[in-house]
């Protein structure tokens, strides 16, 4: 072997508290260690308001936990690529992982800290209003019911701390307990009643929910006597549902590698390893009865432990070098804690580091493209045209150019030599979007994220043009997967379109249907998908209104 640019001693794929505890050992024990995260590095721990039980620290947020372990795993050496893995060869002595960017990262040993997601719970309506009223993540949808009315579906740890975040919005919140007390410990159930807008009800169910643009009617079940009751907010005025009812485990990808349970979860021994050799798992995704912060932590550090006898004795058997370790990140996108600063940083838009992850993707093109900047007289134009000129100094595979043509709504459109490829960005793609961008450019100038040739079938088939717009924020860790898979099907597909808006830079949109979630899929300007999809539903979902 040659080349060890992107060969690791260990690969952590999730940068939750599981991974970042368990890049902080494998740094210090001085193995190259590259830490893979598709969202936000720290995980679900970062919608907790207050943290006051971990050991040896005084009360802080989850995000102020977590960026200290970020930083520390970093001081230590390991290094840090925002991009999602994709794809996963785990049963060879040499693992490897492809990204969403296309680029495959090779090691003695992976960690899987691939945490879980939110639950659906199954009650009428559900599924009719979700983004018109039902939501699972306050961070992303929260703000679209300031001084509205919510109920919150749950008992455990995260419907109690995404009520109490949820006050900072809503005039009311109402939490639903199925049982008759809280699952989570009682510490967090004590903080609810410093917050005076929430009200708790026990043996309560959510049975339904109504209403016609949003939900403004819902039926409750008391699970001891039986009684069913209405709730309305005052004057039939809309109102939210969030949803916490548990979590599925992230291991779709994984499953036909590493042995689950039934519900999905990891099968580990005492080491937190899995049925295949070099391969661990820690954190939310394996089978466990707490699942708080010091857990996935114990569980990181006992997984790299665990780990190091391993990847030593095979780059022993395989009379492979040293790595060299490297201090510092290759972290893409940017993250702000601010979204209105998400698009400008610094004075530019692109980081170093990202600038060098980005070009390392555009040297495998073998396209040029060109982002044409479409300028309207609206305030997005300077904007649009400042980061497109940015992007083009990266590498000379990408160029930009601004067309003469005036537009009502300023926007960039990516095209090669063969023609305008019908991807558009309609805001600046900053903060989760970076990403959905750089896909973007790969999909129409490089090889191409992998697709079936069903699926491709499909959407060249399809019996008339569809436009694609999808609605999404900045902060928002579900969108860029529906912004993406749009993009992808548009550059195999000459009649599909597919466009980006940031919800928040278009409200005439918001209001004119009535959005109340993301991301949000509009199809055709007529028809709404909400929540995040996979590429083959959001295929289902065209083909049907084909």
């Amino acid at each position: 072997m040659e080349n060890y640019e992107n060969f690791y001693d260990v690969i952590i794929v999730g940068g939750g508290p599981a991974g970042l505890s368990a890049g902080i050992y494998m740094a210090r024990a001085k193995y190259r260690t590259l830490i893979l995260e598709q969202n936000t590095f720290g995980g679900q721990i970062l919608i907790t308001n207050e943290i006051v039980n971990y050991p040896g620290t005084k009360k802080m947020s989850g995000k102020e936990l977590t960026d200290q372990m970020q930083v520390q795993a970093r001081d230590f050496g390991a290094e840090f690529v925002k991009a999602r893995a994709e794809k996963f060869y785990l049963t060879d002595d040499i693992k490897r992982i492809v990204t969403d960017t296309g680029v495959e990262y090779r090691a003695l040993g992976v960690i899987l800290a691939l945490g879980a997601s939110p639950r659906k719970v199954g009650f009428a309506g559900e599924k009719t209003f979700q983004g018109r009223g039902v939501a699972y993540c306050a961070t992303c949808d929260g703000e679209f019911f300031t001084g509205k009315e919510v109920l919150v579906v749950g008992g455990g740890f995260a419907a109690a701390e995404e009520a109490m975040f949820l006050t900072k919005y809503a005039s009311k919140v109402t939490i639903l307990v199925r049982g008759e007390a809280f699952t989570c410990a009682q510490s967090i159930v004590d903080q609810l009643s410093e917050y005076p807008t929430i009200s708790v009800m026990f043996n309560t169910e959510l049975v339904e929910v109504k209403g016609e643009s949003a939900v403004n009617y819902a039926k409750l079940k008391n699970n001891v006597t039986s009684e069913v009751t209405e709730y309305t907010a005052p004057n039939n005025d809309t109102f939210g549902v969030f949803v916490f009812a548990g979590y599925e485990p992230a291991t779709r990808h994984i499953q036909d590698q590493i042995e689950v349970n039934e519900m999905g979860y990891i099968v580990t021994d005492v080491n937190k390893c899995t049925n295949v050799p070099g391969v661990y798992a820690a954190g939310d995704v394996t089978i466990k009865n707490l699942r708080q912060v010091v857990t996935a932590v114990s569980d990181g550090a006992i997984a790299a432990t665990s780990l190091e006898h391993h990847v030593s004795e095979t780059r022993e058997k395989l009379h492979l070098p040293e790595f060299r370790q490297i201090k510092g990140t290759t972290e893409l996108p940017h993250e702000s804690p601010n979204e209105e600063k998400a698009e400008v940083i610094d004075d530019s838009f692109i980081t170093t580091d990202i600038r060098a992850q980005v070009a390392q993707i555009l040297e495998g093109f073998n396209k040029v493209v060109t982002l044409e900047v479409h300028k309207g007289s609206d305030a997005a134009a300077v904007g649009l045209e400042g980061f497109a000129n940015e992007v083009a100094t990266i590498h000379k595979n990408v160029v930009s150019k601004t067309m003469s043509e005036s537009v009502s709504h300023s926007y960039i459109e990516l095209a090669t030599e063969s023609g305008r490829s019908g991807i558009r960005y309609y805001s600046i793609p900053g903060g989760h979007e970076f990403n959905s961008f750089v896909i973007a450019l790969y999909n129409v100038g490089g090889k191409g994220q992998a697709i079936s040739d069903e699926l491709v079938s499909k959407v060249q088939n399809l019996k008339k043009p569809h436009k694609l717009q999808v609605m999404a924020t900045l902060t928002c860790t579900n969108c860029p997967d529906v912004v993406m898979g749009t993009q992808k099907l548009a550059s195999v597909s000459d009649k599909l379109e597919a466009e980006m808006y940031d919800l928040a830079k278009f409200p005439e949109i918001k209001e004119k249907y009535n959005i109340m979630a993301v991301p949000c899929l509009i199809i055709d300007e007529e028809h709404l998908v909400f929540g995040k999809k996979s590429i083959e539903e959001l295929v289902d979902a065209i083909v049907s209104v084909d």
